[in-house]
């Protein structure tokens, strides 16, 4: 890890440190480190140095929190990985937004790489990162039978720490559960032969008949995978001893070419099996809905933004938590954008009561339904509320989203419309035209 931090600080310097702020987390517990590892100024000097003979172990300690508190810049990847190891130590949950191109996946690789460690007596690699990203899904390979075109079966490494005794472990009945969730196809896995087979019923002739060794779309496989993933986090929550070596799980975008509907869906759901395991996660992500949900989803989690400067092939990691990386603005610009086009489904009930009751904690109010426009004559602010109240609840679903009937899209406009006219916000917010980078 490369280390850099003052030789020295002005009196002024060194106060103005002791005074920083953390959130949620005050930076009063690391205040005896600076003491101890920097000299007070003998009387008439004005400076506080470092002290000699300081180990590399304080010193990549100071370093970590100069890059908590103040300039986060990183000279590599693997800089990063460690740091974000050290934020672990902290924080349950980091969630990282960055551009593709930026190196995400790559830190991801570097994470985990982290974690392992030779074993001398058996020769083997140990791991602590169970982690699901491009690498992941080339653990799962088509033999697509092309002499007959009949057999056709999806094909596991079965030599990856990823698959360990899943014979034992009736993942089936794990995994089911999860897909049929998100999709209408079935499966068997075959443990002897690490390979898995596809079903569907279809209609024929107006009667429902399966169909096997189907070969699934390119997007139905991903998720297929991907809920073999998320089956494999319960495990390791619940502590299976088969996967008893995790200490880290790093999700990076999950679920290729995600539309609006289907990344609420998946933040929601990771949301909540982060939310009910002990075991540190970091998921990074280059969709801004995805991102912005888990934020809003996960409020005590370190919100970071990652970029990269092409001059000098640097990098920059900026905390989003103290001023949001406007979770509220990406949000409400996709309220604003469904409202236009009509395409508003029940889901979009729940975000709009995330927005208000971040906004009513802003302006010091106790319930979202405070920032509701009054109107005593129709007592319209009444029935929103309670709509808000029924409709804001429930399971999103990925591929049958729930489309509001035209009453409710016509209630959820005047909310929505009212909230933005009663609280100004800049209208070229919402120009389509706007990128992320110029919101920042």
């Amino acid at each position: 890890m490369s280390i850099n931090i003052p030789e020295k600080y002005s009196k002024e310097e060194f106060n103005k440190l002791m005074n920083k702020t953390l959130k949620g987390n005050d930076f009063s517990q690391y205040q005896a480190l600076f003491r101890e590892s920097y000299k007070k100024p003998p009387k008439g000097a004005t400076e506080y140095q470092l002290r000699d003979g300081i180990s590399i172990d304080v010193k990549k300690k100071i370093d970590y929190v100069l890059k908590r508190v103040g300039d986060g810049r990183f000279d590599t990847l693997k800089d990063i990985a460690e740091y974000f190891r050290m934020l672990l130590d902290d924080r349950k949950f980091i969630v990282l937004f960055a551009y593709n191109g930026t190196g995400k996946t790559r830190l991801s690789a570097e994470f985990k790489s982290l974690g392992q460690q030779l074993d001398e007596a058996t020769g083997r690699k140990t791991a602590d990162t169970l982690y699901y990203n491009a690498f992941t899904e080339d653990l799962f390979y088509w033999d697509n039978d092309l002499e007959n075109d009949t057999e056709r079966v999806l094909k596991l490494n079965g030599s990856s720490r990823f698959f360990a005794g899943l014979d034992e472990l009736e993942m089936e009945s794990k995994i089911r559960p999860l897909l049929h969730r998100y999709a209408d196809f079935d499966f068997t896995i075959d443990y002897e032969n690490s390979t898995v087979r596809f079903s569907r019923n279809v209609l024929i002739d107006g009667v429902s008949e399966r169909v096997d060794n189907i070969k699934v779309s390119r997007g139905e496989e991903n998720i297929f995978i991907w809920c073999f993933f998320l089956a494999i986090v319960t495990l390791v929550a619940d502590k299976v001893e088969a996967y008893s070596w995790v200490k880290y799980v790093y999700v990076d975008d999950p679920i290729s070419s995600l539309d609006d509907n289907n990344a609420i869906a998946v933040a929601s759901h990771l949301a909540q099996l982060m939310k009910d395991c002990d075991i540190k996660v970091v998921v990074s992500s280059h969709h801004a809905l995805f991102f912005n949900v888990l934020c809003n989803e996960l409020g005590r989690s370190a919100q970071l933004f990652l970029q990269k400067n092409t001059s000098d092939n640097t990098y920059l990691l900026k905390n989003t938590e103290k001023t949001p990386f406007f979770h509220h603005v990406a949000l409400l610009k996709e309220l604003k954008k469904a409202a236009d086009s009509g395409e508003l489904y029940t889901y979009h009930f729940n975000i709009l009561r995330n927005i208000l009751e971040k906004t009513a904690s802003f302006h010091g109010f106790k319930h979202f339904s405070d920032c509701l426009r009054k109107n005593e004559e129709d007592g319209d602010d009444i029935l929103h509320k309670r709509m808000l109240d029924l409709l804001s609840h429930g399971n999103y679903s990925l591929f049958n989203p729930i489309e509001m009937v035209d009453e409710n899209k016509g209630h959820f406009r005047n909310i929505l419309n009212n909230f933005l006219e009663d609280y100004k916000f800049n209208e070229k917010l919402f120009e389509s035209t706007q990128t992320q980078e110029d919101e920042q």
